[in-house]
């Protein structure tokens, strides 16, 4: 029975070596609670203003430019100067852009509170002027705005296709090339999602095929850059090629070409010729790869490993188990795959499958006119019409965009609340060399990861600190949700924006002055932007920093710094309790001090192995127990029958007792040998067990 035993342990300790590990959640080496948060000025829009006091701010937007930070909201855009003091927030600067349609909103069944004008567009259309799109009563429309004063600048214009007609529905745009490139809703029911280009100079107007959901279904827009010869969208829709399953969503990178004029008056006539899409693979490897298949929220494009990339957090299915993970992608990499082959379905009943190369007309669709494969055209309009007709039924791309290191370079799934959104700054510290990630949750943290991005390099990610941002004294207006919208990174003032719906807080990107004089806190916090001067106290990096100065970021020798600021701590006991409960501060232990935890692989062997060996004893004990009791009866059974004991039925009498002895009396008559086996397996079960001594005694 013993081997079969040790053969199942060793198995299973095979197979716990042998399958690959899940990524675990990483712990914080430093937590700031809300009663820090306290501290960080924030936002709330015009208290005065009885819309605001009563619904909040109704944040839209974000918009950084230079020295000002643009925060748009409901009816107003405010204006705030970055280099101002850090001790508030005031806007320096407000535009006021109410709705005239409020009757006209309510008459079409809408609630008065959604018949106003939220600024859904905010983006610079040159160095001086600012292009704004609103709601308005749900009949959008739009007007340039002028930097310096934020006064209108010329007429209105109709707002349809270039912002929705609601706050809650998805839309990205932006300036490329004197056109305009937005991607919404274009009709009051949210039926009819487009990419559009408009308001360009002798550029035709284009969209995508209505109704078609080969180009878009149900898609949610959360991104858009310009990049090369091309303009890219970065959203999540339903999955047409995975419609077997249900609805499911992937996230999607769509590209068109910025000098894409339309096709021809036989095929696509002002719709996009260039229009491709490609899947983003933001997984974790292994026997079967774990997705996060949609995404939330997106950087610009960014040096990664001195490549051109974007940094996305992505989430899992609204219907699945609740995780988040943050993945980077190559931008050559994205072109790499528009290059590569096409998915086709062949019917509507048939699975989605490759399309031969033979099958690909020349020039190759997706091409831009007078480049590359089409370099002999001087226009789209001049495709062939099985160019164009392939574009149009087949816009997919086969192969999914692989993310760097072809995994993510961080994870979180034993949290409930998911990531929302991410800033990244890629030159943090005073060398410029570290990748820094600021993402924003659904339950009103941030999480600073130092992210590990090369393959090569010699440490791994590390989650910095989790900062519980959310002040409900100031953002809570009317039982709002801690969903963070937004975030902003102001490196030249060592600051991030983190914006809810009715407030917007400031937050330092390091706090490295609680540190104080203690060395081992301050190195072992891992933080680029925390320094060990020479002159013994922490203090703030800043860029191009090249005193004196001590700082680990990537090894964590946290064992041989001396523990000088221990006596300092255990002195000052008092002292640092009410600092750090004050500044909402959790001192964690020290990584030395929790040398002592077990690998839960170790554990496991360990339990399996006491497992066997404790069998394996009970077994033994038992076993010699008992034949020493069959023994003492087999022995008892041979004296009856050679006449030695007394007749069946019979009991032993006592010997007279002799003159002058005391008489002893009589020994108790021993028990049966079955109620005698009994006893043994008691009292070997009562060796193996000590615990239960007094449980056998009682």
């Amino acid at each position: 029975m013993t081997l079969p035993l040790l053969a199942l342990a060793a198995g299973l300790l095979s197979v716990t070596a042998m399958a690959t590990p899940f990524p675990k959640d990483l712990e914080p080496i430093n937590i700031v609670t809300r009663q820090r948060s306290y501290l960080y000025p924030g936002f709330q829009g015009l208290i005065p203003d009885n819309d605001t006091a009563r619904l909040g701010l109704d944040f839209q937007r974000m918009l950084r430019i230079s020295h000002t930070l643009y925060i748009a909201a409901r009816d107003h855009v405010f204006a705030v100067n970055l280099s101002a003091s850090a001790e508030q927030i005031i806007p320096q600067q407000k535009l006021t852009w109410k709705t005239k349609d409020v009757e006209k909103c309510t008459v079409r069944g809408k609630n008065s509170d959604e018949c106003y004008n939220y600024i859904k567009v905010l983006v610079p259309r040159n160095d001086e002027t600012l292009f704004a799109c609103g709601t308005n009563a749900f009949n959008p429309t739009c007007r340039n705005y002028k930097m310096s004063t934020l006064e209108q600048d010329g007429e209105e214009v109709v707002g349809q296709a270039r912002c929705p007609f609601e706050s809650h529905q998805s839309n990205v745009g932006l300036f490329a090339g004197g056109d305009f490139y937005s991607a919404t809703m274009t009709d009051f029911l949210a039926s009819d999602a487009v990419i559009y280009r408009s308001l360009g100079e002798g550029s035709p107007v284009l969209r995508t095929v209505k109704y078609d959901s080969k180009w878009l279904r149900e898609p949610h827009f959360l991104h858009a850059i310009e990049y090369g010869n091309y303009v890219y969208f970065f959203l999540s829709e339903i999955a047409v090629e995975y419609t077997a399953l249900g609805k499911v969503v992937f996230s999607r990178v769509a590209r068109v070409c910025k000098n894409d004029n339309g096709g021809s008056p036989r095929v696509l006539e002002r719709y996009w010729t260039s229009f491709l899409k490609a899947r983003l693979n933001c997984s974790v490897p292994g026997d079967s790869f774990f997705y996060f298949d949609v995404l939330q929220s997106l950087s610009n494009v960014l040096q990664i490993n001195g490549r051109p990339a974007v940094v996305g957090a992505f989430t899992t299915q609204a219907n699945s188990i609740t995780g988040s993970a943050v993945c980077a992608f190559y931008m050559d990499d994205v072109e790499r795959v528009f290059s590569g082959k096409f998915k086709e379905q062949k019917s509507s009943e048939s699975a989605w499958t490759t399309v031969p190369e033979d099958q690909v007309p020349n020039p190759r669709p997706g091409t831009c006119a007078g480049d590359g494969p089409a370099s002999s055209y001087k226009s789209s309009t001049t495709f062939p019409d099985d160019t164009l007709a392939f574009i149009k039924s087949y816009p997919l791309m086969d192969e999914a965009v692989p993310s760097v290191n072809d995994e993510p370079c961080f994870t979180r799934t034993t949290s409930r609340y998911k990531l929302t959104q991410i800033a990244v700054d890629t030159s943090a510290g005073p060398y410029r060399n570290h990748t820094v990630l600021f993402l924003g949750s659904e339950d009103g943290r941030v999480l600073k990861v130092l992210a590990s991005n090369h393959p090569n390099a010699s440490f791994t990610s590390q989650l910095l600190e989790d900062i519980d941002v959310f002040n409900p004294s100031m953002c809570n207006v009317y039982g709002e949700d801690k969903r963070i919208l937004g975030l902003e990174l102001d490196k030249e003032n060592h600051a991030l924006f983190v914006a809810f719906s009715s407030c917007v807080i400031r937050v330092p990107l390091s706090r490295c002055s609680d540190y104080g004089t203690c060395k081992k806190s301050c190195l072992s916090s891992r933080d680029p932007y925390c320094i060990w001067l020479k002159t013994g106290s922490c203090a703030t990096a800043t860029p191009g920093f090249r005193a004196g100065f001590e700082q680990d970021v990537e090894s964590s020798r946290v064992a041989e710094y001396p523990d000088s600021c221990h006596d300092v701590l255990a002195t000052t006991r008092k002292q640092n309790t009410a600092a750090d409960s004050a500044y909402g501060v959790r001192r964690l232990p020290d990584p030395d001090k929790s040398s002592s935890s077990v690998h839960y692989t170790l554990l496991i062997a360990c339990v399996l192995v006491a497992f066997v060996l404790g069998a394996f004893l009970s077994g033994v004990l038992v076993s010699c127990y008992c034949g020493q009791g069959g023994g003492r009866h087999r022995a008892g059974g041979r004296g009856r029958a050679a006449g030695q004991g007394p007749r069946d039925g019979a009991a032993p009498r006592p010997l007279p007792a002799q003159p002058g002895q005391a008489q002893r009396p009589a020994r108790p008559p021993a028990p049966p040998a079955g109620r005698q086996d009994g006893r043994v397996l008691a009292q070997a079960l009562h060796l193996l067990h000590p615990q239960r001594r007094r449980a056998h005694a009682l």
